[in-house]
């Protein structure tokens, strides 16, 4: 296979450059992409955003890029991998009407309002099911596969629904749309 047909991939690191801990520069993060063998890796803001090419299995990558963080940064991160097209069909899958968000930023303009979580394993669509007739906020929560959609009426940071997700038992991180949309961006670049 040329390098040019290798599959791109998105590692979305989990708890790094948050509030001042687990510093991580995304040069030295880039640059451990290169060491690790991956091609044109590109990073995308301090949250731990890595787009890049690889020949390798893709069963292999969470192994190969968790222990090689680890043991260059010293402390361990959760990642989440998601293939150029499953970012494409994450957000044509995004569940709220343009009016919702539209709504909600009306409401509060200044904050981000449309979340995507990730897991690498499946979501229990009951467990997230039993959280939202729990809630009784405005927020709205959409279940996928290996994915929520969040829509916050104000602040992800005062979302009582946001913070209950840590109780489904499963490890998530999250990107705001503007993210994830320049992601796509960034992935559609030299297609």
């Amino acid at each position: 296979m040329h390098e040019k047909d290798f599959p791109k991939y998105v590692a979305f690191f989990r708890g790094i450059n948050v509030g001042g801990k687990n510093k991580v520069k995304m040069a030295d993060l880039k640059q451990l992409f290169h060491d690790c063998g991956f091609r044109d890796v590109k990073t995308y803001i301090q949250s731990g955003n890595v787009i890049f090419k690889s020949d390798k299995d893709k069963s292999l990558l969470q192994d190969v890029i968790s222990h090689a963080f680890e043991k260059r940064f010293l402390f361990p991160s959760h990642v989440i991998f998601r293939s150029g097209d499953e970012i494409s069909a994450i957000m044509s899958a995004l569940p709220f009407a343009k009016e919702e968000i539209e709504q909600a930023k009306a409401k509060v303009p200044e904050v981000e309002h449309v979340y995507v979580f990730m897991a690498n394993g499946s979501i229990n669509p009951a467990a997230a099911e039993a959280l939202c007739s729990a809630y009784d906020g405005e927020d709205k929560l959409s279940v996928g596969k290996r994915e929520l959609y969040l829509l916050c009426y104000h602040s992800i940071r005062d979302s009582k629904l946001a913070t209950s997700l840590s109780q489904l038992g499963v490890s998530l991180t999250s990107r705001n749309q503007k993210t994830m949309l320049k992601i796509c961006e960034l992935l559609d670049a030299d297609s």
